[in-house]
């Protein structure tokens, strides 16, 4: 059984079972559930230390285990900031091969950093990328740095709280919304829907664009968040794909019949897929689990794959994220390397982009240290 055949059964059983026992019942009787909820009780009371520092920490997380969007996110942030102050990021460097703190020093260390940080690497080379599993450790590293940061970027930290952020913003799956969901294993949640409460700020991510009224007062109605925290709505939007092993930068607009071979070791290729038959390609999906390191014998089988597509328009199309784990292969086959695009993708908030950019700004620029 396939890596996707296996996942959309597996998200079917937990939709039957969420219906046969109602959601509130399966978090009582779920131990995980009683542990996550007693040591965020523990943080609370003081029981357990949370860290502050005197430098701007913005924390963008989750409550959903993987896709919600977090990198794409956090660049939008790097975007909006870099012009007017140092910025680091540190994440915990998932499935690296590293331990302890490191940082980037190009962008072809994914295997120091993971694929997402050198993937924030490749787009911003001059910001500090940083990872270590003690977020408490890496903050203070990153303040012996030379280059010190004015703000640091925190990926994947809602539930790490050994770290206080001064703005924590929580990310949503508008398509997987955590009111119908339940905690591991039972569901996909790390924590109960409830733990939004501890955010400053939400955003709903990949939203339709044309998201109605309605349906943002209903989003808003049925998360429950704190009094006051103020909800956003955000779309992705892809680019045209690219080459690769492509130095020119050069961009390639798919025709309709195109055969897409659409490789991937993300948390939610849906979205990616409906987007490329939406223009006009007819798309074969080989999808792999999130941050997933392609052995030789599955590259042979992607080549083997693509060879079997019929027609003369075909190519690989992969990801920002995937790319990262391919382009430094030498194990690589010469037909993947020739037909293999990358399909950058961007954010952006509806409506009020101009109110979630003067939040953030005025955060950093009201906590900012001297320089």
């Amino acid at each position: 059984m396939n890596y996707y055949v296996a996942e959309k059964k597996i998200a079917y059983l937990r939709i039957v079972f969420l219906q046969c026992f109602g959601k509130m019942f399966i978090d009582y009787i779920n131990p995980y559930s009683w542990v996550v909820t007693l040591r965020n009780v523990a943080f609370d009371k003081g029981w357990l230390e949370s860290k502050s520092f005197t430098l701007p920490i913005i924390s963008v997380g989750n409550l959903t285990v993987g896709g919600t969007g977090k990198t794409p996110h956090i660049e939008y942030i790097i975007e909006l900031l870099k012009d007017e102050f140092e910025i680091a990021t540190l994440s915990r460097g998932y499935k690296r091969k590293s331990r302890g703190y490191a940082t980037a020093v190009n962008d072809g260390d994914v295997a120091i950093v993971g694929d997402e940080p050198a993937q924030i690497k490749k787009k911003f080379p001059y910001i500090t990328v940083a990872v270590d599993e003690k977020r408490v450790d890496g903050i203070e590293h990153l303040l012996k740095e030379e280059k010190k940061p004015d703000v640091v970027l925190l990926d994947d930290a809602f539930q790490h709280r050994y770290v206080t952020p001064g703005l924590s913003i929580v990310l949503i799956d508008y398509n997987r919304p955590v009111w119908r969901d339940c905690v591991l294993p039972f569901g996909r949640l790390r924590e109960a829907a409830k733990g939004i409460k501890r955010a400053d700020v939400v955003v709903m991510t990949k939203c339709p664009a044309d998201i109605s009224r309605e349906k943002k007062l209903q989003c808003e109605k049925m998360l429950r968040m704190k009094e006051g925290t103020p909800l956003f709505f955000s779309t992705i939007c892809y680019d045209e794909p690219k080459a690769l092993f492509d130095t020119s930068d050069s961009k390639y607009t798919l025709g309709h019949g195109t055969q897409v071979l659409l490789l991937t070791g993300i948390a939610q290729p849906e979205p990616l897929k409906k987007e490329l038959e939406r223009r006009g390609a007819a798309v074969t999906l080989m999808q792999y689990g999130d941050h997933h390191n392609f052995s030789t014998d599955e590259l042979k089988e992607v080549e083997k794959r693509f060879a079997s597509l019929q027609g003369e328009e075909k190519f690989i199309i992969t990801t920002e994220k995937d790319a990262e784990r391919l382009v430094g292969r030498n194990d690589l086959p010469e037909t993947i390397k020739e037909n293999t695009f990358c399909i950058p993708i961007k954010v952006r908030i509806i409506e009020n982009e101009k109110i979630f950019n003067q939040i953030i700004l005025d955060y950093v620029r009201k906590n900012q240290r001297d320089r």
